[in-house]
């Protein structure tokens, strides 16, 4: 893997862990009403994004790695230029739904030799 590679992959890894250390022990009342704790999880997402588009950029093999990474990469345009229209409970549903699936698979992936 090139080093560029595992480097962005490094970041979007540690970027959803940040988003699972700031939700922790929080439910979906707790995380809509805390505005610090939405705009920090909005920014790591924002970090996921940018880093697997550049992962992406550098090695586009890892569109079947990672199945979810194009989807990934559009959330972050969305939190970026249509932050307007930012859902709330989309953002949850991500954090609880596939967060941990994406962060394991990022590991599993730097793992490799």
């Amino acid at each position: 893997m090139k080093i560029e590679t595992r480097k962005r992959l490094e970041d979007a890894r540690c970027a959803c862990l940040k988003i699972q250390q700031f939700t922790e022990g929080l439910d979906f009342v707790g995380f809509s009403e805390n505005e610090v704790v939405i705009s920090a999880v909005e920014r790591q997402f924002e970090i996921v994004g940018e880093a697997l588009n550049k992962a992406l950029l550098s090695s586009p093999d890892l569109d079947e790695q990672i199945p979810e990474i194009r989807r990934c990469i559009g959330l972050r345009n969305r939190l970026i230029h249509g932050y307007d229209t930012v859902d709330d409970e989309i953002i949850w549903d991500i954090i609880q739904v596939r967060l941990t699936s994406l962060s394991g698979k990022l590991s599993e992936i730097l793992s490799e030799k």
